[in-house]
């Protein structure tokens, strides 16, 4: 359950649960990220609202505060001015969360990022896969331009990760068609 995950839960919250720190709690002086904010329900962004505002919150099943001093940092690809007028995210939490926004276009409005992205991903899959690929084919480059990329960069990277599955050692990235 993500009210756990985020905040934790103590012995005998539900059967078989041991006490466990969630992930605000573990973070304490640091930043939690909680991408695509938009689908958190309705409940559980009251509790975040508080632990916003008051710096403490509680495990489920708790009847004690816990206090932690951490950042979040709020991320979505829908306007979350519109799922208020929606209903579906509370006004109270957008403000609080409002405080500093940093907006991304998308990859598709980014086209001259796609190349340093594929040339990021190659070096992480080098890592990861132990190859040594130098270099991406200037014809690969442009089909990987021309795409929509409605998955924006995770996208990007997930067709980086199979093509870079497919090749062998010290092999520059063939022509990708149809991704």
């Amino acid at each position: 359950q993500l009210e756990s995950e985020l905040f934790g839960h103590d012995e005998g919250a539900f059967p078989g649960a041991k006490t466990r720190p969630g992930l605000i709690e573990q973070a304490r002086n640091g930043s939690v990220l909680l991408d695509e904010i938009e689908q958190l329900p309705l409940p559980l962004q009251a509790k975040l609202l508080r632990f916003l505002e008051e710096g403490a919150f509680r495990r489920l099943g708790s009847t004690h505060d816990i206090h932690a001093d951490v950042r979040i940092i709020a991320a979505t690809h829908r306007d979350l001015s519109d799922e208020v007028l929606a209903g579906r995210f509370r006004r109270d939490l957008y403000y609080r969360l409002s405080v500093l926004q940093i907006v991304i276009p998308p990859l598709r409005e980014r086209r001259a990022d796609i190349a340093a992205l594929a040339y990021y991903f190659v070096a992480c899959f080098n890592r990861t896969l132990s190859r040594d690929v130098q270099a991406i084919a200037p014809e690969a480059l442009a089909v990987l331009e021309a795409q929509p990329w409605a998955g924006n960069a995770r996208e990007l990277r997930a067709v980086g990760s199979d093509v870079g599955h497919l090749m062998g050692n010290n092999e520059m990235m063939p022509r990708i068609d149809g991704t």
